[in-house]
């Protein structure tokens, strides 16, 4: 028999005598507009304020609600509104007792600690729509059962970066997702989590002013295919419409525009770390009567959405990157409102020729199939299978020829959106004397042992370190006074032999043959040829032949170095306006070099012909910080200060790719760019940013971008540097710390994985961490720690 709700009351008032607490009058009027509500045949609910109860009140409460599922209650929704100091326990279980006539629950952390989030997300609730403003969720994981969930909102959860890879599985009948204001960055594996949830078709990460819930703006909603530029409001319109703000004092209060002298017009204002999906310097829309809003420079198709976005609030970063609603659009078919925006058809079309043009799916434009797809087609010397009925091909045959065709399609069947990391060990050492951390500061991956590397540390040691089995197999110690190992590079026809370069200036060769592998014998080790100083050295590389070695630093000097004999062959001065950050000699041409500088020149020379002037010149933009030759030397990359990323052609220095990497308005964003699988894809990242982009070299396409976290502490790790690795097939890696120094690393040019370098500098001591991502296998040292991470293996 179900319970009266006229009876809520006494029974709430016998279940207060019998607890011996003073019923609470808030209580009594939540079941009193119940009562209200049946007399006049509405929907029943009773509205939980969590701010007017005390913890002596829930006792009570929870014995009426025991009952509340035979009752004619429809629904219960649970409120919180002010920061108070609430009893976690209590609200739990009242929580879980009110179970499935749980229509709305609404908590935020003020009053509740980290566990009792993590106890939420792991049991999950019974509620239709779910509202958390939380700043423990880091990572979202919500695991437990939320069967009847269809909303969700996470706005103002500013320390979730990321969400888990079934993070929404418990939740089968998700509809309405927002994440406003939060750290959600990554394009990639966002858009992979939310392609998994079958029923989402309206999703937020950033506000419209007159919108509170995630569904379409009424601004927006009468937009259809047919949108005119008489269809847009106008500009008085717009000042006047009910969000009740005006759209230059709105985008001058989020930091996109300023006004002019006259205060009529906003002028855009270029702040590379706001980047909006809609930029005012690329906009052009004629007034209806005719005249040029020079001002406010519109898109003429998209005009009502440009504006939306202009005056939108709270926005995640992930809205700031390029093309993020047409990528969004474009990964999530069934969605059908973004940011409070309908999504309409001529937006699924440009989101489809958009994403086609700057984005890959797959590496070198596979279509998804299994392992054992491509195997077979392996196996049977065919790089397609044709249709039973048809008999015709299924996929493009113009990799039919291909050497590479099946490794390729095995690359492309791994890929994945989610790292995995494993620790592999610390390096460290304990003798009898000490027991010590070994701190790295620069490394290069063997030519041609897959299993070994070389690290040199801050305190100027030389390290051959086993990356596989986590051992140590050589060790140098530091000669004369401590310095940090600044360049390494393996001779090539020679690879037992590695030349080191410190920042005191000191250049070494060692032969890791005459390098004992016990660091308590270090100090007997022989076989170390030293050679002249050069001061302020950062750069150190082996001609293909192991003739000369080329030597820059913070100078705009290069000096050239005889290998055999030890002595200093030419200092060629002057061959910069500023100092060169790196000098690289080619994979093939013994005699040919390449220079960039900050004064905004990468030259090409040739030893063959007097150096008095380069084969020739390019200039960027910006101060160059790398250049590399590509593994055939067909081509050069180039990256300049703050993601200016190009490739030029060896022969004559013509720009071939640019690839159009959006900048952060900082001048010491230090960003360095590497070739991967040979020179089918680039690898690039800076020092000010968290984020590696890997982008296919012929196209320019964004393949992925891979954002760097420490799994132990939770930090972000911005990039230094890149490496490849000659032998495991398409591999990210990281060094990490803090420096406020440009230091310019030597990349191993080989066709499959790759270690990027960060380095930063504390007061005190140097932290400097290496990863290696298996996009594609990672090496991290950070701190005093050295790990090794499988990060991208692809699944």
């Amino acid at each position: 028999m179900a319970i009266d709700i006229s009876t809520l009351d006494a029974r709430y008032l016998d279940s207060c005598k019998r607890h011996g607490v003073v019923p609470n009058s808030a209580v009594l009027s939540w079941f009193y507009k119940a009562k209200i509500q049946k007399s006049s045949h509405e929907k029943c609910s009773i509205v939980v304020l969590l701010d007017h109860l005390r913890a002596a009140d829930f006792s009570p409460l929870i014995d009426v609600f025991l009952e509340i599922d035979s009752s004619n209650i429809d629904a219960v929704d649970i409120l919180h509104e002010s920061p108070i100091i609430l009893t976690e326990e209590y609200v739990l279980s009242m929580i879980r007792t009110i179970n499935l006539k749980l229509r709305l629950v609404e908590l935020r952390d003020v009053s509740f600690g980290k566990d009792f989030f993590r106890d939420l997300s792991h049991d999950g609730l019974a509620c239709q729509v779910l509202k958390l403003r939380s700043s423990h969720f880091q990572k979202l994981n919500m695991v437990g059962g939320f069967l009847q969930l269809h909303t969700l909102n996470l706005d103002y959860c500013t320390h979730l970066t990321s969400l888990q890879k079934d993070c929404f599985a418990c939740m089968p009948n998700l509809m309405r997702l927002s994440m406003c204001e939060t750290r959600v960055a990554n394009l990639w594996t966002t858009s992979a989590v939310l392609s998994k949830i079958p029923s989402l078709v309206e999703l937020r990460f950033q506000t419209c002013p007159c919108c509170e819930n995630t569904g379409p703006c009424p601004m927006s909603s009468n937009t259809d295919d047919s949108l005119t530029i008489d269809d847009v409001p106008s500009m008085d319109e717009c000042l006047s419409n009910d969000c009740q703000i005006t759209v230059s004092s709105e985008l001058q209060r989020i930091g996109l525009l300023e006004l002019s002298s006259d205060n009529a017009l906003p002028v855009s204002k270029k702040h590379g770390h706001l980047q909006k999906e809609v930029s005012f310097s690329e906009m052009h829309v004629q007034h209806k009567n005719g005249s040029l809003l020079s001002g406010l420079n519109w898109d003429l198709t998209d005009a009502a959405i440009a504006l939306k976005y202009c005056i939108s609030h709270h926005p995640s970063p992930i809205c700031f990157e390029k093309h993020y609603r047409d990528y969004m659009i474009a990964s999530l078919p069934l969605l059908q409102v973004l940011d409070n925006l309908l999504i309409r058809k001529m937006d699924r079309e440009k989101a489809k020729t958009i994403f086609s043009k700057y984005y890959e799916y797959l590496p070198y434009k596979r279509q998804p199939e299994s392992v054992v797809t491509v195997l077979q087609k392996r196996e049977m010397g065919s790089s397609t299978i044709h249709d039973r009925k048809s008999l015709k091909p299924k996929q493009p045959t113009s990799y039919k020829k291909s050497p590479y065709f099946f490794s390729r399609s095995l690359c492309a069947t791994k890929l994945g959106a989610w790292p995995l990391l494993y620790p592999v060990s610390n390096i460290s050492y304990t003798s009898k004397q000490e027991s010590k951390q070994l701190r790295p500061r620069q490394f290069e991956y063997h030519p041609s042992n897959s299993s070994l590397m070389v690290f040199g540390t801050l305190d100027g040691e030389i390290v051959v370190f086993n990356h596989e089995s986590g051992n140590i197999v050589g060790y140098s110690p530091s000669i004369g006074a401590a310095n940090s190992v600044l360049g390494l590079c393996w001779l090539k026809k020679c690879p037992s032999k590695l030349l080191a370069g410190s920042d005191n200036g000191s250049l070494n060769l060692y032969d890791i043959n005459h390098m004992p592998p016990n660091i308590a014998d270090a100090y007997c080790s022989s076989g170390i040829v030293t050679y002249d100083r050069f001061e302020q050295l950062t750069s150190v590389h082996v001609n293909s032949t192991d003739d000369w070695f080329l030597v820059s630093g913070y100078s705009k000097h290069v000096a050239l170095y005889d290998i055999g004999s030890g002595k200093r062959l030419k200092l060629f001065n002057n061959m910069h306006r500023e100092p060169i950050n790196v000098a690289k000699f080619s994979n093939h041409s013994p005699s040919i070099f390449a220079t960039s500088s900050f004064d905004h020149d990468v030259k090409l020379w040739d030893l063959r012909q007097t150096l008095e002037r380069p084969c020739y010149t390019s200039s960027s933009s910006r101060g160059n910080v790398m250049v590399c030759f590509s593994p055939d030397d067909l081509y050069l990359l180039v990256s300049t200060v703050d993601n200016e990323v190009k490739q030029l052609l060896a022969a004559d220095g013509r720009v071939h790719m640019n690839f159009e990497i959006a900048s952060t308005g900082s001048a010491h964003n230090y960003t360095r760019s590497y070739y991967m699988n040979g020179r089918d894809y680039i690898i690039s990242g800076s020092c000010d940013e968290k984020v590696v982009r890997i982008c296919c070299a012929q196209t320019g396409r964004r393949l992925r971008d891979v954002y760097l976290e420490d799994r132990g502490s939770g930090n972000s790790m911005t990039v230094q540097s890149l490496r490849g690795d000659p032998f495991r097939p398409i591999c990210i890696g990281t060094q990490s710390g803090r420096s406020s120094r440009s230091i310019c690393l030597h990349p191993v040019i080989v066709p499959k994985k790759v270690i990027m370098a960060k380095v930063f500098i504390l007061p005190i001591a140097l932290e400097v961490e290496i990863s290696v991502y298996n996009v594609f296998y990672v090496h991290i040292c950070f701190g005093n720690s050295f790990l090794s991470r499988k990060c991208m293996n692809f699944v």
